[in-house]
């Protein structure tokens, strides 16, 4: 260890506390906003990357109760953190999630496992599903 002290030291702070791999900043893309609206599309397919950090928010306008699930795609990502005013949740799992009224909550999670799957919203059918692919 002593030897690699010099070589530590070199190296400026900041790029030390750098975060790296996943993490970085060069490996994070985010995502179109999903918005949660009576009768209205969820958006334009997406295709992702597996082993990319993405964020995304989604929005509902309260128009009426509305859930987003996907339980397939969710186990096929790792869920870094939801973030709901200013609230961090780390969960070890997520089937759906639901508005009850207006509001957003950020997404941060890493793609995993290729295959194409579906979010939607239980109570809109086929008119309100997005498409994602994981590549």
């Amino acid at each position: 260890m002593h030897r690699l002290l010099p070589l530590l030291l070199a190296f400026p702070a900041a790029a030390q506390d750098a975060p790296a791999g996943l993490f970085a900043a060069t490996n994070k893309q985010d995502l179109p906003e999903i918005i949660l609206s009576a009768g209205q599309p969820l958006g334009a397919p997406w295709t992702l990357k597996s082993g990319t950090y993405y964020e995304v928010e989604i929005t509902a306008d309260g128009s009426q109760e509305l859930a987003l699930s996907g339980a397939d795609f969710l186990r096929a990502i790792w869920i870094d953190e939801i973030v709901i005013e200013g609230l961090e949740i780390r969960p070890l799992g997520l089937d759906s999630v639901e508005f009850d009224e207006a509001g957003t909550m950020e997404v941060g999670f890493i793609a995993i496992k290729p295959g194409s799957y579906t979010l939607r919203t239980p109570q809109g059918g086929e008119t309100q599903t997005l498409q994602i692919t994981i590549e």
